[in-house]
């Protein structure tokens, strides 16, 4: 019997009941773009986040664009980001025709903000932050405050891998994704923005919409990226109440991970302590063999992420891609075990048996 990285048929087994009860009050509501339910959703996310204010858009990239934009961020501006992230993460910055900026990361993987701190130091003109709470693991929020405070910088957080762990609150923007393997996932895409300021969730929710200032009248060149009705419906009613127990189980399991599986061949990262584990990244050295090994044994392992951004040919040929090294190597070790709520406690222990197995 496998056991998956994530698993949607026991997740429908257990929402299905509450997610068609959201399908069919949207149905008969007639109104499919922008309504209620998008309203709805946008409060109880903001509520659930401690923010004043949530603009529901169409993925996790469009919020991290979006919120970029609605900052100013433009052509030839620089971006300062993590060199470990989903790709959607500096394709956001280069669709602005802006420039991403790396730091490198800290032995756990997320960006390193001492080194941030050096990199700003050295390039006064970096004005634009996109930081990444990777793996389910928050970022140091006062350190993370206190280089906004120290160089006026303008900062869209990351949040896609970290619901529920106090991020958000240092930048100006919290962008957060909806994808369905995130620890409060959609049935499809989805994402939104956070912030404080009424007057930036204002600009975010006219950039959304083409740009309207009202019906039909476009104050600027926006986008089409709306949250879904159908979605926002969904994750209000039938996902958004089990996040909590979602949550609590990935924690468990995580504990149970790093006090069960010793194996000298498998290094498990520091994590801070009120991760969320939307992953549970170990590092090893022979990453080819030991992917296959798991694999074998029916334990569905994954790369999150096999190389650094830094590395990534879409960059094009003129970027200057030196550095970043400790991100590098730990691109080349890093793997996945699974870690969804809904891993029951014998498959926990037996990912933990062939972990302590492998090489053994």
């Amino acid at each position: 019997m496998k056991i998956p990285a994530n698993d949607f048929e026991r997740q429908w087994a257990d929402t299905s009941a509450d997610v068609m009860a959201a399908v069919a009050e949207v149905g008969a509501s007639g109104w499919y773009i922008l309504g209620q339910q998008v309203r709805g959703f946008e409060e109880a996310l903001a509520a659930y986040w401690k923010l004043p204010h949530a603009a529901g858009v169409a993925n996790g990239m469009d919020a991290i664009e979006i919120g970029l934009r609605a900052l100013g961020c433009g052509t030839g501006d620089l971006v300062l980001t993590s060199p470990i992230s989903a790709f959607a993460t500096v394709l956001a910055i280069l669709k602005l025709g802006a420039m991403p900026v790396f730091a490198d990361c800290a032995p756990n993987g997320l960006i390193d903000l001492d080194e941030c701190r050096e990199i700003l130091t050295k390039r006064p003109g970096i004005g634009y932050f996109v930081p990444v709470h990777l793996y389910g693991h928050c970022l140091d929020m006062e350190a993370l405050s206190n280089l906004r405070r120290d160089f006026g910088l303008r900062i869209v957080e990351d949040c896609a891998q970290s619901i529920g762990t106090g991020c958000g609150h240092a930048g100006q923007v919290a962008a957060t994704s909806f994808y369905p393997t995130k620890n409060l996932g959609a049935l499809g895409d989805g994402g939104a923005l956070l912030c404080r300021d009424a007057d930036l969730a204002a600009s975010v929710r006219q950039l959304r919409d083409y740009g309207q200032s009202h019906k039909y009248v476009h104050a600027v060149a926006g986008y089409n990226s709306r949250l879904d009705e159908l979605q926002a419906a969904i994750l209000r009613k039938a996902f958004l109440p089990r996040l909590a127990r979602w949550t609590s189980r990935r924690q468990a399991i995580a504990a149970r991970y790093r006090e069960a599986i010793q194996n000298p061949w498998i290094e498990i990262p520091a994590a801070p302590a009120d991760s969320v584990w939307h992953l549970f990244p170990v590092l090893v050295d022979a990453k080819a063999e030991a992917l296959a090994y798991f694999r074998d044994a029916g334990v569905g392992v994954a790369e999150h992420y096999p190389q650094a951004l830094i590395e990534q040919p879409a960059l094009g040929d003129g970027f200057h891609r030196s550095g970043c090294e400790r991100a590098k190597q730990f691109c080349r070790r890093q793997m996945s075990l699974p870690i969804h709520p809904y891993l029951d406690d014998n498959e926990v222990e037996r990912v933990i048996d062939i972990a302590n197995r492998w090489r053994a």
